[in-house]
């Protein structure tokens, strides 16, 4: 390949959350036992290194000395319509239908704030993002959860029914849709978008579709904006990216919405400029443009093949080895979502227990608890294979076959 997704990086007083945070408390995974160095399998960012191009563009602003106010360069727009023209199929995009957004969830209360009064229910499927779960109660709305279903072949369906139900009997209005889905890790097909999208039109909701993971889709798998399965899906979806997912830039900050609808993108920026702290950072400007490069499309492209052959050999080996725990195969992001009650049922143990054992190995998964899974871990696979292959050895010695 040509881009290096194999060094092992040392991110340890680097800034890093993901191994600065251990043994703080809150969200974060105990610090291991002495002997032990940590795998960061918690946080959703990536242990790979950043693409050159971002570090070139950052670099040759940061030699410019001056860092006042400024406006988005015209190649901030031109850099994201090319990239969902070429990446995505999207015909039509324009400037005006883009807009800076401090983050996917900023965007998200933005929405709900010009639609919705607090109190008010949000049809939002379970498992769910712990951070829609967290600005939704935070900002005084009621989510109203709708179960996410495995079918026969462990795949993850949407229930059409339930939600009906849901939107009918409590006079839903407002809906957030996950694609590809955060932590199951579901690449919706078009027909299944088409159908949710049919029931929204119907109830009248106002869809946040939030797709800042939309470029990791792993081999075989296609992502299909939510926007662009029907005219009336492009009028009433907020649909929110960001590069941090894709290029490991959430230190930088910055998201964007596109939003065609002229009324719906005036209430949107209406309520997120009544903060006067959704303002763009230059250099986060030019990360994206530098991460929109030609370079970006092949790294991309390297990208999701690697993370596709982690997924595959984490998914084989989970089914081969950890006897009463499963996962369904994602098809999209770097996040296995892993269902230990059968093994916790059988041996007396509790998700705690898992946990605890895993982080005093250095296993640094997260509770799966946070998302709506009652005896689960979500676990990020965005590290070189010998790490993952690593963690997957001290899970089997010290905890599943202990």
């Amino acid at each position: 390949m040509k881009y290096d997704f194999t060094s092992i990086l040392e991110r340890r007083g680097q800034d890093a959350l993901a191994l600065d945070a251990l043994g703080t408390g809150s969200m974060a995974p105990a610090a291991p036992e002495e002997g032990f160095d940590p795998i960061p399998m918690w946080v959703a960012d990536m242990n790979f290194p950043v693409l050159p191009t971002i570090q070139e563009h950052i670099i040759a602003r940061t030699q410019q000395p001056h860092f006042g106010y400024f406006s988005p360069r015209d190649e901030y727009f031109s850099s994201i319509i090319r990239w969902h023209e070429q990446r995505n199929g999207v015909a039509g995009l324009k400037p005006e239908h883009i807009g800076y957004e401090n983050g996917v969830l900023g965007g998200l209360i933005s929405t709900l704030n010009a639609f919705m009064a607090p109190g008010d229910a949000v049809l939002v499927h379970t498992p769910t993002y712990i951070g829609f779960t967290k600005s939704i109660t935070n900002a005084g709305f009621r989510m109203e959860l709708s179960p996410l279903k495995l079918d026969e072949q462990g795949v993850w369906r949407m229930d059409f029914d339930d939600m009906e139900r849901r939107l009918a009997e409590q006079r839903i209005h407002a809906a957030v849709f996950c694609s590809p889905h955060n932590p199951c890790g579901r690449v919706w097909e078009r027909w299944e978008i088409e159908r949710a999208m049919e029931l929204f039109a119907k109830y009248d909701c106002v869809v946040v579709s939030d797709e800042i993971w939309s470029d990791i889709i792993l081999p075989g798998h296609t992502h299909t904006p939510t926007q662009s399965v029907s005219d009336d899906a492009r009028a009433r979806t907020v649909a929110l990216y960001a590069p941090s997912k894709t290029f490991n830039l959430a230190g930088l900050v910055g998201s964007y919405h596109i939003i065609y609808n002229d009324y719906l993108r005036d209430r949107v920026t209406a309520q997120a400029s009544k903060c006067h702290y959704n303002d763009m950072n230059v250099l986060s400007m030019h990360a994206l443009i530098g991460a929109y490069q030609p370079e970006g499309y092949e790294w991309v492209d390297e990208l999701c093949r690697v993370l596709g052959q982690n997924v595959d050999w984490a998914c084989r080996s989970i089914a081969e080895h950890f006897d009463g725990v499963t996962c369904a195969h994602p098809e999209g992001t770097y996040m296995l979502f892993v269902d230990c009650t059968e093994w916790c049922a059988r041996h007396g143990r509790s998700i705690d227990w898992v946990e605890q054992q895993a982080w005093r190995v250095g296993v640094d998964v997260q509770d799966g608890r946070m998302f709506h899974g009652p005896c689960h871990l979500r676990m990020n696979l965005a590290l070189p294979l010998a790490r993952v292959q690593e963690a997957f050895e001290r899970l089997s010695t010290y905890v599943f076959n202990a």
